[in-house]
């Protein structure tokens, strides 16, 4: 099919045609808009007395007057009369040149590798340029400094709504990133966001996942907000048990055990998608916070911990929402909650006759001054702390104890997430040297008798 179809009007303009773009051919070399050419046959009814002005102001929407300035341009230019004056020129609000030199010379020194959106906040908060987002966009295109992402076709998944209170529920994720690019180790961000608000409520970085370090960010959260209703993760192993048909242990981690002492829920996705609000704002995170690390030139784990106050201050006041309900879910720690003691590792044992137990492959000895049989056989608690401290507990009484025989270790269970930050502490054996003889050693000696005999 032809891209132009021919548009009946009056006999003085019969060789008119439309084309794809929204543009006619008028006598040869005049183009028009389909706006502009509505105007047209509008005027040519006009001229023929079929419409009166204010029919003509009814149909194109605008007022008489303004039909009468068109009628004035119609009798002295004829149809190019009806033509904007402002085609092909320059826009009144077009961004001045010195300003677009300054931001490319600012981009690429500066944010080459940011998003156009980050690199804005940057170009307008600390190098106070006033560009818009969409100018800003446009000039990192058109450079080829960044490309524009294709829309995917997403796969659907059920939405499902915020909860309506700030401390309902909290999402715990860990990013393992190159938060540092090179001037650093691969660390993890540990994330707590609040399901109601995308607000962050604690960050810190670690090594790896590790039970310690989510007790030290948990008790860190709580410290400053109070304990909220539950927990929302993935199945990490330190949140859950995931080993099927396990004979032994209670059932739950020690994180499990902690957030019970605590009454805090806790509640495992199925799948990434599942806590999406975490997934994105850790995508977020990979992208602004290391940015911000560089600028800031942090490259330690210690100098990125004191600077993510001002970070998530930052953040929140850009991406938190408001919560549907104001009232805030958190409850307050109890007296009864000594979080350094909860915040521990604790495992049961039971007493021999001679009031030892095994624990780490070492053998501890109860020291008591009662009667040995009143303790016999007797189930206590073992807690270690981070710092490998051990107490011993019975009935919430701290016994005495003193180590008595140091066993050899055996090989660790160490999960994949933490292999790097373990690999310093896995002793290497030396692989053994193939053992080379000398020259004169009587195998090579005769080795060459034999050789001469047959020679």
């Amino acid at each position: 099919m032809s891209p132009f179809r021919q548009i009946e009007m009056s006999p003085l303009y019969s060789k008119k045609y439309l084309t794809e773009g929204g543009f006619i051919a008028v006598e040869g070399d005049i183009t028009m808009s389909k706006k502009e050419l509505s105007r047209l046959e509008v005027m040519e009814k006009l001229r023929s007395r079929s419409l009166s002005q204010s029919q003509a102001a009814d149909i194109l929407g605008i007022s008489i007057r303004q039909i009468k300035r068109l009628v004035r341009a119609f009798k002295a230019e004829g149809a190019k009369g009806l033509i904007s004056r402002k085609r092909g020129g320059k826009g009144n609000h077009q961004l001045p040149e010195e300003v677009k030199k300054r931001a490319l010379e600012l981009i690429s020194e500066k944010y080459t590798d940011f998003g156009p959106t980050l690199a804005h906040e940057k170009l307008t908060e600390v190098d106070e340029l006033k560009i818009s987002v969409g100018s800003v966009r446009n000039l990192m295109i058109s450079h080829e400094i960044w490309e524009a992402k294709k829309i995917k076709r997403k796969r659907i998944f059920q939405m499902r709504s915020r909860r309506p209170r700030e401390g309902e529920m909290v999402q715990v994720d860990g990013s393992e990133h190159a938060w540092f690019e090179e001037r650093g180790p691969k660390c993890t961000l540990l994330v707590f966001i609040d399901d109601a608000t995308s607000a962050l409520k604690e960050l810190r970085f670690v090594k790896s996942e590790s039970i310690f370090s989510y007790f030290d960010a948990t008790k860190n959260y709580m410290e400053k907000h109070g304990r909220p209703l539950a927990f929302y993760s993935d199945k990490h192993g330190v949140f859950r048990v995931n080993k099927d048909g396990a004979l032994s242990g209670t059932g739950i981690t020690q994180f499990g055990r902690a957030m019970q002492e605590l009454d805090i829920r806790m509640i495992f996705a199925n799948s990434p998608q599942a806590k999406g609000r975490v997934e994105r704002s850790n995508r977020t995170l990979q992208d602004r916070l290391v940015k911000e690390l560089r600028l800031n030139e942090i490259s330690t784990i210690e100098e990125a911990n004191a600077f993510l106050p001002t970070f998530i201050e930052d953040y929140n006041r850009r991406f938190a929402v408001v919560p549907k309900n104001p009232t805030n879910a958190h409850r307050p720690l109890l007296k009864t909650h000594e979080l350094e003691q909860i915040f521990t590792i604790k495992q049961e044992r039971h007493l021999s006759k001679n009031l030892t137990l095994q624990y780490g492959n070492i053998v501890y000895q109860i020291i008591t001054d009662r009667q040995s049989y009143a303790l016999r056989g007797m189930k206590v608690i073992v807690s270690e702390n981070s710092e490998g401290e051990i107490k011993i507990f019975y009935k919430g009484t701290e016994l005495e104890y003193a180590a008595c025989h140091l066993q050899e270790k055996q090989g660790r269970v160490i999960e994949a997430k933490r292999i790097e930050s373990e690999w310093e502490s896995i002793v290497k054996k030396p692989e053994k040297k193939k053992y080379v003889p000398s020259r004169n050693h009587p195998w090579k000696r005769s080795a060459r008798r034999l050789q001469g005999l047959t020679s």
